[in-house]
C-alpha cells in the first residue's frame, strides 16, 4: 500500500520518516518529494509498505502525529484518474 504523508516539516529526511514507518512494519519504499530548483523538501512524500495490515496500523497511528513541531498527515495515496 501506498501511503501520502504530508506536512513534513524541512528538516525531516527520508532516513528519519523511514524509521518512523519502520516502528510500524516492513518499508518497501521512502521519498521526499524535492523542489526542482531549490532541491528542499516540498513538505510531502511517500512511504510504501508491503503488508496492508501494517500500512493501515502505520496510518492509523501516525496520522496527526507531531514530528518537529509540524503534525503528519497520512492517508492512503490515491492514483490518478485515467484520461479517456
Amino acid at each position: 500500500m501506498k501511503l501520502l504523508v504530508r506536512n513534513i516539516a524541512r528538516s525531516i529526511t527520508e532516513a528519519d520518516l523511514r524509521t518512523l514507518f519502520e516502528m510500524h512494519g516492513v518499508v518497501q519504499s521512502c521519498n521526499i518529494v524535492l523542489d526542482d530548483q531549490t532541491g528542499e523538501s516540498k513538505g510531502f512524500g511517500f512511504v510504501q509498505m508491503p503488508k496492508s495490515g501494517e500500512a493501515k496500523a502505520a496510518m492509523k497511528e501516525l496520522n496527526g502525529t507531531e514530528l518537529d513541531d509540524s503534525k503528519l498527515r497520512v492517508k492512503k495515496a490515491e492514483l490518478p484518474k485515467q484520461k479517456r
